[in-house]
């Protein structure tokens, strides 16, 4: 299984827009991606300016699937200017398998 997580700092008169958006998206992604498996998204519990996501797709074709998804394009475009920093990480799941 291919593993993304991606930490943001979000600009704080943005926070409230970015959570509806993150969280539409990452519904979208679970219900129209097949190789999308987990899409889970958390915020700092004392900073609603932090947002961590936990993502499992089937391979890393899953998720370049996902990045060509036209949800996924408009999200990554609204965002953007939101956005104090990005830090995205590709793991391999090693357990369960």
């Amino acid at each position: 299984m291919h593993v993304i997580t991606v930490k943001f700092e979000i600009k704080p008169e943005h926070a409230e827009a970015f959570r509806a958006a993150m969280e539409e998206n990452a519904r979208l992604s679970l219900e129209n991606e097949p190789g999308c498996h987990q899409f889970d998204v958390a915020f700092g519990v004392d900073d609603p300016t932090i947002c961590f996501l936990y993502e499992l797709y089937t391979d890393k074709a899953a998720f370049d699937v996902h990045l060509a998804m036209p949800h996924f394009k408009a999200f990554d475009t609204k965002v953007a200017p939101w956005l104090a920093s990005k830090m995205v990480g590709a793991y391999k799941r090693s357990w369960p398998n």
